[in-house]
């Protein structure tokens, strides 16, 4: 491992775009000691009672994770994983205050600058190595650590600086810069505490070979078919959130690899797995009739699926070239047509419910063929003879990438903003890719992507829409504003709830007067398990909790 002194010089190389991040906001104000509830060794009796011993669930997924390695992956797919593999040092609850969890207590310095931590002494992780202040001092440098290639783990780290051991369950972590985030952002799952002596002992296939301190154990993973975890008999320090706090009820817990909607959906249906995730939303009416399946949704927030026009790119440089797509593409029409009105339209940067979301912003911008027309005329982009505006020869297109599998029917959004898009005489060219990090965060060869973040704290905005530090990674949509930067600057140091919420306001105007996205929908994540499946929960960001899981015989 390098020493801090060169992983600081190098961050700015790695902290990045984001796909899918868990970051939290809650009470992290500066100055005082929290020690919330005692942690408790055991399981309430009710519990005991109540829920069946043993067995194994079936989960399947609609993807399958790149890696286990929390911080080397922010997918979602990964998080739900990898949720039951490891523990964090503080949980956050639905109110959004942050309680313990690997840590009892701490105290924030009245600066904003250090964070002290007191840890459990009675946790080990899954191949017996001690859980102690060096492993912390270890999890967060390794995701500091250019050779390590963290990406949404290293975005929530930031602006830690250093760590310090003080004794075997006391560390202290500096930042270089106040944060409000930065408390509730060590309980995402992204920030996961791993076994050092693992990930000495696997190296760059740790991903492959996770150990970590939850309430399953790794057993195997079968590329593209399934993901095996096993009870940790051990186990008992789950979170507040949690009501059994001993080992889980559950023999095993199997991922299954299921791609195909309707093969995912049927295979619940039909007895094959349990549960299911991502229901199609033409399933969703059919199951919620279904006397033998339950169907669990829970919205998610943070940052809804967006699309992010490449500012890079001529024309869209131009603002107005930009405003042309935002009139041009009637996002209503699409909802309502791909999602059966399952799914919530999108009208800003932010998801409804985050802190500081802009209510003012639904409804305000509708779609209007002629005003884009009018703006492309006026750049002097005019209709040829196949309706396809010219402008010096050259045909007006728009490169638009999207990933592979067909993940929320995003595809079809791609096709039918093609043929609204083509109305207005914008040849739209679609490329579908399994390799979306090459194509657009290695090349930037793209003009309009999607993407979307789960997160709880609107300082999310910050990595998709501030300017990068000079050497970092772009953005997705290349936008800089210094009067955007200096809002969001401000905003993730602001003390004063009232005041952070209105600047987060100020910010989302900001974005849709510069035409920097097109928000499209809020994401449900929706799951069909059978009614013998009995007390599986989320967490606030909507990542399932398997520890209180049974199935009833």
């Amino acid at each position: 491992m390098k020493p801090l002194s060169a992983i600081f010089k190098h961050t700015a190389w790695i902290t990045a775009l984001v796909l899918v991040l868990t970051a939290c906001s809650g009470n992290s104000g500066s100055g005082g000691t929290n020690t919330g509830s005692k942690p408790d060794s055991g399981q309430s009796p009710a519990a005991t009672q109540a829920a069946a011993q043993g067995g194994d669930l079936s989960f399947a997924l609609a993807t399958s994770p790149d890696t286990l390695d929390p911080a080397r992956s922010g997918l979602a797919v990964a998080i739900r994983v990898y949720r039951a593999l490891f523990d964090n040092l503080v949980v956050q609850l639905p109110d959004s205050s942050i309680k313990p969890w690997l840590a009892t207590e701490w105290t924030i310095s009245d600066d904003g600058l250090d964070y002290t931590f007191k840890l459990r002494q009675d946790v080990k992780f899954h191949d017996g190595t001690p859980f102690n202040a060096d492993a912390v001092k270890f999890s967060f440098e390794r995701i500091l650590d250019p050779a390590t290639k963290s990406g949404n783990a290293l975005a929530l780290l930031t602006p830690l600086e250093s760590v310090d051991v003080i004794d075997d369950y006391t560390v202290k972590l500096h930042l270089s810069k106040p944060s409000r985030a930065f408390l509730t952002n060590l309980s995402s799952a992204s920030l996961s505490i791993v076994s050092p002596a693992a990930v000495a002992k696997y190296g760059d296939q740790f991903g492959q070979n996770p150990v970590g301190t939850g309430p399953f154990i790794f057993v195997k993973w079968d590329q593209n078919q399934q993901i095996v975890l096993k009870r940790n008999p051990d186990y008992k320090w789950a979170p507040e959130t949690i009501e059994n706090k001993g080992a889980p009820y559950l023999d095993t817990l199997t991922f299954k690899i299921v791609t195909e909607e309707a093969t995912r959906i049927g295979s619940v249906q039909s007895g094959q797995v349990l549960a299911a995730e991502t229901v199609p939303p033409q399933n969703v009416l059919a199951l919620k009739n279904d006397s033998k399946t339950q169907l669990i949704q829970v919205n998610t927030s943070g940052l809804p699926y967006t699309l992010f026009i490449n500012e890079k790119k001529e024309p869209w440089n131009d603002l107005k070239a930009r405003q042309a797509l935002q009139y041009g593409i009637d996002v209503a029409t699409i909802v309502k047509t791909l999602y059966l009105g399952t799914y919530d339209q999108a009208w800003s940067a932010l998801a409804p419910g985050m802190t500081g979301y802009d209510a003012s912003l639904e409804n305000a911008l509708k779609p209007d063929p002629a005003k884009a027309g009018q703006l492309l005329d006026e750049l002097g982009w005019v209709k040829g003879a196949d309706g396809i505006r010219e402008k010096d020869g050259k045909q007006l297109t728009l490169n638009y990438v999207d990933g592979s599998p067909n993940r929320e029917k995003r595809n079809d959004i791609a096709v039918m903003i093609q043929q609204q898009l083509k109305a207005i005489g914008i040849k739209v060219n679609v490329n579908i890719t399994k390799d979306t990090t090459t194509v657009v965060y290695t090349n930037g060869d793209y003009d309009i992507y999607g993407n979307s973040q789960v997160n709880v704290d609107p300082n999310a905005l910050y990595q998709f829409y501030h300017t990068p530090a000079q050497g970092a990674r772009p953005t997705i949509a290349n936008y800089s504003n210094p009067e955007t930067d200096a809002l969001l600057e401000q905003a993730a140091v602001e003390k004063d709830d009232a005041k952070r919420a209105d600047l987060y306001k100020q910010i989302q105007q900001k974005i849709s007067a510069d035409a920097v996205i097109i928000p499209i929908y809020v994401f449900p994540y929706t799951v069909a398990a059978a009614k013998s499946v009995q007390g599986l929960k989320f967490d606030l960001t909507g990542y399932p909790w398997f520890n209180d899981t049974s199935i009833q015989k």
